[in-house]
């Protein structure tokens, strides 16, 4: 009886051996012939799912932002805004071991698709939708008459995404001066800032 394969616990084996290598080695690392061997694959294999080798980064980085999304949908979202919008950032930045890992490989893979023009418009999916995340959280506090007035809200949601998107590299970059409590308390006084008191 031939032997029934999961093609996508295949395709996410795969993404997985990505992963591993662009922490290990970063991106310059990752080839199909490493990714096949890292997952134990022959390399016929790793074609059959993949026909290049930005295909398969492709999937590996959206298979990331589909696991926050995941998690920021599973998120039990009630009672107090403030808390939630905390929450709901802290599902992307470097808190913990596996968000480090994202963080990790979302850097590299933005970073790659400056000079791949196969993976720009991923790269440009992922960047705008966590542009309109920070923009609904404005909106939101906004509507619950929550945030100061005279802020301009779209200027507010620019710099929130800008202040995240930095606090991300710095945990990349340098974890043991940028820590997990901090980039919490940093974010937590941001908002203070930004509400009524």
């Amino acid at each position: 009886m031939p032997k029934i394969v999961n093609h996508e616990e295949r395709r996410e084996q795969l993404a997985k051996a990505v992963w591993r290598i662009i922490r290990r080695e970063g991106l310059e690392g990752v080839s199909v012939r490493r990714v096949a061997e890292e997952a134990g694959m022959s390399l016929g294999s790793l074609r059959h799912y993949f026909d290049s080798q930005s295909a398969l980064l492709a999937f590996s980085m959206r298979l990331v932002s589909e696991r926050i999304k995941k998690r920021v949908q599973s998120l039990p979202l009630d009672g107090d805004l403030r808390e939630n919008i905390e929450t709901l950032i802290g599902q992307i930045v470097p808190l913990d071991e596996e968000r480090l890992a994202e963080s990790q490989i979302w850097i590299a893979f933005s970073t790659f698709a400056l000079t791949e023009p196969g993976l720009r418009p991923l790269s440009q999916e992922i960047h705008d939708s966590l542009r309109e995340m920070f923009r609904k959280i404005i909106d939101s506090l906004a509507q619950s008459k929550l945030l100061k007035p005279g802020l301009d809200t779209e200027l507010e949601a620019k710099r929130f995404h800008a202040l995240v998107d930095g606090l991300l590299v710095h945990g990349v970059i340098a974890p043991e001066a940028m820590r997990a409590e901090e980039i919490a308390g940093i974010i937590a006084r941001h908002l203070d800032s930004l509400l009524v008191q």
